[in-house]
């Protein structure tokens, strides 16, 4: 399926959006409705619809990027929670799940496990 949704319509001639719409049959979904978004001129199918196939200009390159910024490095993070394997949070709290007590992310503690395995970095 194309991810485009810029298309130049051919019933009104504009540049305009592609609205995907549900089809059903009964409360089996079937399909998708392509319409115009301007006009609501309906297209059968995807191979159908004129997709704007213009790109803008090329104006940034990879050069252009700024450079990662790193503020700490791994061996800087310590033995705090945040990276600890029983670290738990939830949208109420943050508990150790070791010593099942509530905690802080910069908190540190000499029971920490590194939740990261080693091949992955």
């Amino acid at each position: 399926m194309k991810k485009e949704v810029e298309i130049l319509c051919l019933a009104c001639g504009e540049e305009s959006l592609l609205v995907r719409s549900p089809k059903y049959e009964g409360f089996a979904k079937v399909g998708e409705i392509l319409t115009c978004c301007a006009c609501g001129q309906e297209y059968a199918s995807e191979t159908d619809v004129p997709f704007k196939t213009e790109s803008g200009p090329d104006v940034f390159d990879e050069s252009d990027r700024s450079r990662d910024i790193r503020i700490f490095s791994d061996s800087e993070k310590g033995h705090i929670c945040r990276y600890c394997a029983h670290y738990v949070v939830n949208p109420f709290t943050q508990r150790c799940s070791k010593h099942l007590k509530t905690v802080e992310a910069t908190d540190s503690c000499g029971d920490f496990e590194d939740n990261c395995p080693d091949d992955i970095e």
